[in-house]
Parts: structure tokens; sequence; C-alpha cells
């Protein structure tokens, strides 16, 4: 996960200060040398931690936090700001062309991921923004640069153009653009060479580019992983060719995220995407303000919200809804269900953005184990339609039946019939509450009040 090492640390010192009443320099003082500590550990730029740290120290120590009814909160909620401002402050969004196409640039060094990253930002223009990209291959000195493309373009369904290696880079990005303009792309994004550390040729060439496309963004491309090094690479392209924005790629891989924290205030350009695997659906823009939540442990409910609008069918949840009501949920809602989650993304990713996840008994270090949950898929499939429909009909033999045919034991498949049963239940009482809700009776006590 992200940040985890981080989180960690500042979730403890947080802890510290959060229930107290009254809240003193002192405590204030202790609580930002441990800030400072967790961010070096990070991997977070010297100067840039220097900086913020004395900004939280000013505003926790001064009239706001003093005058405030609960100050632990209101120090968190400082830290909290502060850490939003240091990653950008705000979402930046990607630039639309006033004369289509818009055309992105993707720089950055070999190995950071630009040509994965070129195929996921062309997916997610068209999934999520309804546009029409064209990838362009520029990167002929890469063995098999222009084969990875086209396999991307292919996988994804997406049109891609190349000229093979014999032709000036210059020269294929500037015929890219009026292919676009001919087949009405809105979008054009330029896969470029990239080398194995900052050069004066790869520079020229990424110049000469730049003056004859004229691009409405310039994505840097670096390796979240790293770390200090990302920032020093995002210094020096910045310089030469006045990048516009960051995608930060194996996001989900960099436990520190001292590039994520040091990079905007280094470089002033903002982190527009973030790479957090390896399919061609996982990258997401970079929300500063959520990215401070799931650091602190608040969670990061908005993000959560959204991947369950893009892969929950409405009229499904509707009818699920109806299911849970008159109690006619089944096995085969439950697989039904069990898909939806899977494509959500991984399971410990999605805890960690629940509120207070790293709080709950059992949640904070959860490892799920996906081989579970294919268990669970293996046992319903092995059922026939009628034991999905109606559980209550099996007996021993059928059991046996079912661990036979699913690969599991007997008492793997009780367990799942009783964990069916109670979360059943679990619905009925639900149900029942908001029932007793509309009629104003509410819930009915076991005790008298």
């Amino acid at each position: 996960m992200a940040f985890e090492g981080l989180a960690e640390r500042l979730q403890s010192t947080i802890k510290k200060i959060t229930g107290k009443g009254k809240v003193s320099e002192q405590d204030v003082k202790e609580m930002a040398r441990e800030v400072r500590l967790a961010l070096l550990e990070a991997d977070v730029n010297y100067k840039v931690v220097k900086d913020l740290i004395k900004r939280i120290r000013e505003r926790a120590v001064g009239q706001e936090v003093m005058e405030s009814l609960t100050p632990g909160q209101q120090v968190i909620k400082v830290v909290k700001e502060e850490l939003t401002e240091l990653m950008g402050g705000e979402q930046s969004k990607i630039a639309v062309s006033d004369r289509p196409p818009t055309v992105i640039m993707m720089v950055g060094l070999q190995g950071a991921g630009k040509t994965t990253t070129s195929g996921k930002l062309a997916n997610l223009l068209r999934k999520k923004h309804n546009r029409s990209p064209l990838l362009v291959a520029c990167d002929i000195y890469r063995p098999a640069a222009i084969k990875q493309l086209e396999t991307l373009g292919k996988q994804l369904d997406m049109p891609v153009f190349s000229l093979g290696t014999d032709t000036n880079p210059v020269e294929i990005a500037a015929k890219a653009l009026e292919k676009a303009k001919a087949d009405h792309h809105d979008y054009v994004i330029i896969d470029t060479a990239g080398r194995l550390h900052v050069d004066g040729d790869l520079m020229a060439e990424l110049t000469e580019m730049k003056e004859k496309v004229q691009p409405d963004e310039i994505f840097l491309v670096v390796d979240a992983m790293t770390g200090q090094d990302a920032v020093n690479v995002a210094e020096s392209f910045n310089e030469q060719l006045d990048i516009t924005g960051v995608i930060l790629t194996k996001l989900d891989g960099d436990t520190r995220g001292g590039a994520a924290l040091s990079i905007k205030a280094v470089t002033d350009k903002p982190i527009k995407f973030a790479g957090m695997g390896e399919k061609l659906d996982q990258l997401e823009a970079f929300h500063p303000e959520r990215m401070a939540s799931r650091i602190l442990g608040m969670g990061d409910v908005l993000s959560l919200i959204e991947k369950a609008q893009e892969t929950v069918n409405e009229k499904q949840a509707k009818e699920l809804e109806e299911k849970m009501r008159t109690m006619s949920f089944t096995f085969d809602d439950f697989l039904e269900q069990m898909d939806q989650v899977k494509k959500m993304g991984p399971l410990d990713e999605l805890i960690s953005m629940l509120p207070g996840a790293n709080k709950m008994k059992g949640l904070k270090n959860i490892q799920v184990d996906e081989k579970q949950l294919s268990h669970v898929e293996a046992i319903i499939q092995s059922m026939t339609k009628q034991e999905r429909q109606d559980p209550s009909i099996i007996n021993s033999s059928r059991k046996k039946r079912i661990a036979k045919g699913s690969g599991t034991t007997v008492s793997q498949v009780n367990r799942l019939l009783k964990q069916f049963n109670e979360m059943k239940k679990m619905m009925k009482q639900m149900t029942q509450v908001q029932k007793g809700k509309k009629k104003g009776k509410g819930m009915k006590f076991p005790f008298p009040m």
C-alpha cells in the first residue's frame, strides 16, 4: 500500500494529541518533531520537511488552535491541510485544447513506465471522459518499444500511429498530428524515448519535438519507488522542458511516499495522475486532499464511492435492495456481489479507504487472501441451481458432493452456509429497523427503559 510506513508513524503521533482537551506549546513541539522524523524517514526532501514543519508549528501554536473547542482535533486539521497543500492543494485536471486535438507529450527516463502509462491514460480518457485518443510511437531507440505500444493498442482496441524505427521522432510526431486531425481524434498521446539518465541528446530531441507539435501538456512519468531520485529527475526535466504535470507510477509499491510528497514542492508542478497497479485500468486522478486523508487514517470515502459507481449497475443495485427487503437474497446474488467487489480492485486497497480502518480490531494489518474468495466461489459454483436458490435443502450427502466438486472440505462448506444464514438474519434485522423508523416506532429494546 502507498505511504504505509509514513501513515503508521503519523497516525500513532496524531493519536497522542487527538483526545487532548488542551494542547500546550510543548505538545505541538513534540508532535512536530515526530512528524518531521516520520517525513524524513519516508524520504521526503529535507528542505520540504523543514518548511512544512515550520508552517505546522506556526499554525498549531497560533490563535486558530487555542480558541478551538477541541484543540487536539484542530491540530490534526492543520496537519491535514498542510499535507494537502504540500501535494498540490486541489486536483489538477487534464488540459483540453480549444482547437482539437489536445497534444500530450509523455517524457521520462527509461523504465519509469512511459509506454504502459500512455496506454493507461488513453484508456482513462476514453472511459471517463468519452474521448477518442490516438497513441503515437516515437521511441525509435528502445528495442520493441513500438511493438509494446502496438500490443497495448490492440488490447485496448485503440489506434496506434507509427512509422517504424528509421524515421526521425520529431517527424513522426508531426505526421501523427496531421493524421489525428484527419481522423477526428481529440487527443494525441506521444510516447517519447527515454534514457537511463538525463543527457543532452535526449533533451535536444524532446525540445525540438516540443517546438514542432506545441503540446498542451508535457507529462513527466516518474517511478515513485525511486524516492528522492524521482524528485531530482523531475527537477532537471522541468528546468529544460517546463513540464506541465507529473504522473507517478508504481505508487502502490511505494511504502514510503517521499516522491509524492516532495515533487510538487520542488518543481511547483502538480501530480496529475497516479499508477496504482499493473492493469490497464489502474491509473487514477491524483487528489491531494483524499491522499492526505488516507495518510492520516481518515479514509477516502469519495474514491471508494467513485470506484463503486464505476462497477455497480444501478438497475442491479435496485434489484438487490428489493431482494434484501423481501428476504429473497440467494447464493446467486452473493456471487454477483463478489464479482462486483473484485472489479473495484484489491480488497486490502479498498479497506484502506475506509475511515478509521486502522483503528478497527483485526482490520489494521489485514491481509486479504484472494484464495479464500476463490474457495467461496468454487463452493457456490459446485451447488445446483436449486441449492443456490434454497440452501436449506443441503443435507450431509449434498455437502459431501459440493466439497468434492469444489476441491474443499465439508467443514468449509458448513462454514459458508453458516455465514450466509447469519448474513441473511442481519439483513432481516436491518430491514426491520428501517421499517420501524419509517413508522416512527424506532427500535424495540429487549429491556425496559
